[in-house]
């Protein structure tokens, strides 16, 4: 493959990754999209305020809030005082929560696991390339020099 075909393919595996996480929302929980979203951020970034879950998922501040508000009815997070800084509230995932979470990503395995075997063309070797290429990607986003801020 020449490098003109690099920016096509980079475009296709963003899209495909997309396309995958969207098909397990529909048939792996019923936990609603955002909810996940908040408990996965939570768990890759450890305690954070409203504002800044807000941003890293690309909303805005009062749809988070109501997201939050939603997920620490469930018990799933808790939402408390900041001990840095006491006009804001930091929100933390629980272990009702993390839980949560597990049940959502052990079902998203089991369905890719069940295309991976019933499908005569992909290997346990496929999936394993897939997750390495997706893996160094991601490490690279985070580290390069087009990072967010």
């Amino acid at each position: 493959m020449s490098d003109r075909d690099l920016l096509p393919l980079s475009s296709d595996l963003v899209m495909h990754a997309a396309r995958l996480v969207r098909a397990s929302r529909r048939h792996i929980h019923s936990t609603p999209p955002a909810g996940v979203r908040v408990l996965s951020l939570l768990d890759e970034y450890g305690p954070c305020g409203v504002s800044r879950l807000a941003e890293l998922d690309r909303t805005r501040q009062p749809t988070m809030s109501g997201t939050v508000a939603t997920l620490v009815t469930r018990g799933w997070v808790t939402k408390e005082t900041d001990p840095q800084d006491a006009r804001a509230s930091l929100v933390t995932l629980t272990d009702g929560g993390r839980e949560a979470l597990g049940v959502v990503r052990h079902r998203n395995a089991e369905a890719v696991a069940t295309v991976v075997t019933d499908h005569q063309n992909l290997t346990t070797e496929d999936l394993a390339t897939a997750v390495r290429v997706l893996r160094e990607v991601l490490e690279a986003t985070k580290e390069g020099p087009h990072s967010p801020a």
